[in-house]
């Protein structure tokens, strides 16, 4: 988990609950559920709990704020992150159901999109 991996992981789950399973709670509940698994994990690793040691260890990290923020990419040196990178990281949270979302609107606009043009009476692209 980290915030340049996070967001296209959303996307995708979202896509791919959408397209796979039918209306109704279980779409709901594996939302709320990838939401939760996304921001905990996340938010561990960001304030470093002991408990996800493991994850940014296996990615070869310093920390796990290391991890969420560079990524083994970036080069940002998280010991100095002051309140404006708190907020801004708090800012990143907030939005990780956003991206979920997102994915479930893209695959239930791309199933719509041939329905829309049979209706219209043109061909599918």
């Amino acid at each position: 988990m980290s915030f340049l991996l996070d967001p296209p992981a959303l996307v995708l789950s979202g896509a791919l609950v959408e397209r796979r399973l039918p209306e109704g709670r279980a779409k709901q509940a594996l939302e709320i559920g990838t939401d939760l698994l996304f921001v905990g994990t996340s938010l561990a690793l960001y304030l470093e709990r002991p408990e996800v040691a493991p994850l940014w260890r296996l990615v070869r990290a310093p920390s796990g704020r290391d991890w969420m923020v560079n990524s083994g990419i970036l080069r940002i040196e998280t010991e100095r992150i002051g309140w404006r990178g708190h907020l801004l990281a708090a800012a990143l949270f907030a939005c990780y159901p956003l991206w979920f979302r997102l994915g479930r609107r893209l695959a239930w606009r791309a199933a719509a999109q041939p329905e829309r043009a049979r209706a219209a009476g043109s061909p599918p692209r």
